[in-house]
């Protein structure tokens, strides 16, 4: 019997790309490949890149280059680049990088094994001359579905088996074990193929792929193509599997989820999935990602405030809040009504998260524009803030706008507004001392350098946002998944230290 080929999969960037890695993984593990953590312990290793700005494009050519130092020494025979930077430039970037033995594009995704075994085998796959993807579907939002299934839209997956190929079960009542190790079943007309590269508690689930706004400084709609839902039942049935893998919380992404469902039919269907998915069996929390404060609407806010397990959590892309700014953006939106939007949502949930991401150095952007956005900063009250100085990406409209500000001034202001975000998200955590959070434990910090117990409540999104340190004698008995009540007795910086309530630590002894 020849010896199976094993595969790592390393993954960059944000909580799509790791969807996507796990779709991948349940490519390959339904042909036959064994996944390995680690790129020296397998035959190929396989980077998930990210190409989103400058820095993440140098790390995802650093994760390459380290790879490929593995086969002077390893087991590695071979290194390949797939996700967003390999899709945006393709042919370019196998030029530039021969130390990459493939570059393959989203189209190679579901001949993923094929691809590697050929380049194992020493064989060339030539990669992809990069194109628009937003060509590729029709223009109208509601012809989108039907022409879709003739292209790659990674992490939508495929059905696993039809209804009545699975073992001859059964769909509804197929079991993981029937097919390859911890591969999504069939479950009703199709289900995703996803592969668990991890063992949190928390797990993300693609609502859409594409994006259909058009800023100016953003590349991502044309190499991820415009804006397409899933069906809503493919969401339901992926959220059940990964509860039965052990899963507690599930976080929705896509590259907008105000648009979800406007391509079927219902822009509102976010408003009727949401409390779906909440009811799934083992889930204890749901969070959506990624909303466009001009997309929101009363009733979505509603929906994220009001519905049990649905996180009262906000990731709202302002990008910025001064006027002249965002016209120059390509989006809509001011200080006051940005303003004015967190308060409606604070006046239906006080505790609610919010968060977002800004740009700084915009080519035009003002002194008064700094102030203005200074001056939003200190009003909105966010729990987190990510500050990004202001970089020209290739394909943009901004790329070729005049009034570039010289590097310095762009640094000087990154870290102006930086520092300004950092005081202000550790003054929001204090102002949640005495309050009673919802903590999901993730780890329970018993290793050689461990502080005990760590978890995040229902504004901390993982990753980005913060943690919880659990402390005092209310900690015995926890354990990783668990879903527990606690009073936030201290802060360090954006984090939180709380202590679980007693009748919690006698529950998870009992």
């Amino acid at each position: 019997m020849p010896e199976r080929r094993t595969v790592a999969l390393v993954t960059l960037g944000c909580a799509r790309n790791e969807v996507d890695s796990e779709e991948l993984a349940g490519r390959l593990a339904a042909d036959g490949w064994d996944l390995v953590e680690e790129a020296e312990n397998a035959d190929v290793a396989v980077v998930n890149t990210c190409g989103f700005v400058e820095a993440a494009k140098k790390d995802s050519v650093d994760a390459l280059l380290e790879a490929n130092d593995l086969k002077d020494h390893g087991r590695t025979q071979a290194v390949v680049a797939v996700g967003c930077m390999a899709e945006r430039y393709g042919r370019e970037l196998a030029d530039a990088l021969p130390e990459a033995d493939g570059v393959l594009g989203f189209d190679d995704y579901t001949d993923i094994s094929d691809r590697l075994s050929t380049i194992l085998a020493g064989g060339v796959h030539a990669a992809h001359v990069p194109r628009d993807r937003r060509k590729l579907l029709p223009v109208s939002p509601a012809a989108r579905q039907q022409a879709g299934a003739g292209v790659a839209l990674p992490g939508h997956g495929d059905a696993a088996a039809p209804a009545d190929e699975v073992d001859g079960a059964d769909a509804a009542a197929a079991a993981p074990s029937d097919l390859p190790d911890g591969l999504a079943p069939a479950s009703g007309p199709r289900a995703p193929l996803r592969r668990r590269l991890g063992s949190s508690p928390v797990a993300s689930v693609k609502l859409a792929s594409g994006c259909d706004r058009r800023c100016s400084f953003c590349a991502i709609p044309s190499f991820r193509g415009s804006f397409i839902s899933r069906r809503p039942s493919d969401v339901l049935a992926e959220t059940r599997w990964l509860a039965e893998q052990g899963v507690r919380e599930v976080m929705l992404v896509s590259e907008n989820n105000t648009s979800y469902g406007k391509d079927l039919g219902d822009i509102r269907l976010l408003e009727t999935l949401l409390p779906e998915l909440a009811a799934v069996d083992g889930i204890e929390r749901v969070r959506v990602s990624y909303l466009q404060p001009a997309e929101m609407r009363p009733d979505l806010v509603d929906v994220l405030t009001g519905t049990d397990k649905v996180a009262p959590y906000f990731d709202l892309s302002f990008q910025h809040s001064a006027p002249g700014v965002l016209r120059a953006m390509r989006r809509f939106g001011d200080t006051d009504s940005f303003l004015a939007l967190l308060d409606s949502i604070r006046a239906k949930a006080p505790n609610a998260g919010a968060r977002s991401n800004f740009i700084v150095g915009f080519p035009g952007e003002t002194e008064a524009d700094v102030d203005e956005l200074e001056r939003f900063l200190s009003a909105a009250r966010l729990d987190a803030v990510g500050v990004f100085g202001y970089s020209d990406e290739d394909g943009t409209e901004a790329a070729g706008y005049q009034e570039k500000h010289d590097p310095d001034v762009v640094a000087a202001r990154l870290e102006r507004l930086s520092r300004l975000a950092e005081e202000l998200t550790a003054q929001r955590a204090e102002e949640r001392l005495g309050e009673t959070v919802r903590v999901l434990v993730e780890d329970l910090g018993d290793g050689p350098e461990g502080d005990g117990p760590v978890g995040r409540a229902a504004h901390q999104a993982p990753e980005t946002d913060g943690q919880v340190l659990l402390t005092g004698a209310s900690c015995h008995g926890l354990a990783v998944g668990r879903m527990v009540e606690a009073k936030v007795v201290a802060t360090e910086g954006v984090d939180l230290v709380a202590e679980p309530l007693a009748s919690e630590s006698e529950e998870a002894t009992g």
